[in-house]
């Protein structure tokens, strides 16, 4: 088994992500691993429309965006909190799922560590899933965390598979 030097813990900052990083923290540490964090800024969510509309140029409130989420990443996993932990943040624009596994091929991560969330099985098929997607592409294992706080729901013709 490769040694794991290197863990990455793509954070989006809802409960579920909170759950994940744990486990991150917890394998860093118990790995003597650098710890990654890190967010992708959506550059979908500025819309053609904001300027004219609210007055800001697509490029301020991204950069706002990407401003506030760097100061969310500063506040996890505090320095009084991270010995002997080496903590790497970073925050990129784009797509979630390219940005995490662009960003675990470029820095050589060795095993990424990511919460799930709980879609209806409808959001699934139109939307995708950042974490299947990253488990589909990504360089070096994935764990997946699911939130234990969530249910999920099981269809009544679960098709026999004992649910």
């Amino acid at each position: 088994m490769k040694a794991i030097r290197t863990v990455l813990a793509p954070v989006d900052f809802s409960a579920t992500s909170s759950v994940a990083l744990e486990y991150a923290t917890d394998m860093a540490r118990r790995c003597e691993a650098s710890l990654h964090l890190l967010h992708v800024v959506t550059d979908a969510d500025v819309s053609p429309g904001t300027e004219a509309f609210w007055g800001f140029s697509e490029d301020d409130v991204q950069q706002k965006w990407v401003t506030e989420a760097t100061a969310q990443l500063a506040a996890l996993c505090p320095p009084d909190e991270q010995p002997p932990l080496q903590v790497v943040r970073a925050v990129e624009i784009g797509t979630p799922f390219v940005g995490i596994v662009r960003y675990a091929r470029t820095h050589d991560i060795d095993l990424i560590v990511m919460g799930t969330h709980g879609r209806g099985a409808v959001q699934q098929l139109l939307l995708g899933s950042v974490a299947e997607q990253v488990v589909r592409q990504a360089p070096c294992p994935v764990l997946t965390v699911r939130n234990p706080n969530h249910t999920v729901e099981i269809p009544d013709d679960a098709g026999g598979l004992g649910l």
